[in-house]
């Protein structure tokens, strides 16, 4: 296990400012051992302040897991949740890091199962008709084939893991429409895109219920956050190419870290 490091400044102040720092005090955290899983949103892929040592799993300091558990102080604290990762990498990668003493996990998976990079890479190089057909063959696979892939990882974590409350987070709908931005992709591509996460979300809330899993939806926290809002709290096509369409340090402060601590 690794333990927490150093957290920004910044997110510290960021937290603050908020009312979002979650203290559990001495009764609260100190029995809790705390696995955070999944994939590129849990990694904190896009919050800037990363862990050298995580390589290409981009793990950040200001993902909401690690800024839980530093303000919580749990008893262990494993962050394993890695850029890129699909169901099967959780369940032959990831899971090691589950025992029968974890009793809290929290998770996002699904977007890359479902093709999340290749049809935002369809829909930025393509144009309109290329993207409504991506993102229709994205819903297809969240609809028809995920639902499986998900009762598979969730049935192995319970296994691991028996008395663990286990939380699922969800994602965000990427962009404002109508917004501010007056370039880029068309409205109707960002609007078939918000309506693939609003069909993600759907099929990995279900599936959580099925597990008997808390599903934590992040869409209302970033209301208002999206990409062409006034106050974005998600990267649109930026360098790093691989931190476009994730959040940024204050979408993991401000959006993901209080729905996760309010689930608990």
């Amino acid at each position: 296990m690794r333990p927490v490091r150093v957290v920004s400044g910044a997110a510290v102040a960021s937290l603050l400012a908020a009312g979002t720092i979650f203290l559990a005090g001495p009764a609260g955290a100190a029995g809790v051992n705390y696995v955070a899983l999944g994939d590129s949103y849990s990694a904190g892929v896009g919050a800037g302040n990363y862990d050298s040592s995580s390589g290409n799993c981009s793990r950040s300091y200001d993902a909401y897991p690690e800024l839980w558990a530093a303000a919580n102080s749990p008893a262990s604290s494993s962050f394993v949740a890695c850029s890129g990762a699909k169901t099967g990498d959780v369940l032959n990668t990831q899971l090691s890091a589950v025992n029968s003493s974890t009793n809290l996990i929290s998770l996002t998976i699904g977007g890359n199962d479902a093709g999340f990079s290749s049809t935002m890479e369809t829909c930025v190089l393509d144009g309109t008709s290329a993207c409504q057909s991506a993102v229709s063959t994205a819903e297809s696979y969240a609809t028809n084939t995920l639902p499986g892939q998900l009762s598979n990882l969730y049935q192995a974590i319970r296994s691991k893991a028996p008395s663990a409350e286990v939380v699922v987070l969800g994602y965000p709908n990427l962009y404002e429409v109508p917004g501010s931005c007056w370039f880029g992709i068309s409205d109707t591509s960002r609007t078939a895109i918000n309506g693939a996460a609003d069909t993600l979300d759907g099929v990995i809330a279900k599936a959580a219920a099925n597990a008997g899993f808390t599903f934590a939806d992040v869409r209302n926290a970033f209301s208002g956050h999206e990409i062409c809002s006034d106050d974005e709290w998600l990267h649109s096509t930026t360098l790093p190419i691989d931190e476009s369409y994730h959040p940024t340090a204050d979408g993991q402060s401000q959006g993901y870290l209080p729905v996760f601590s309010n689930s608990l």
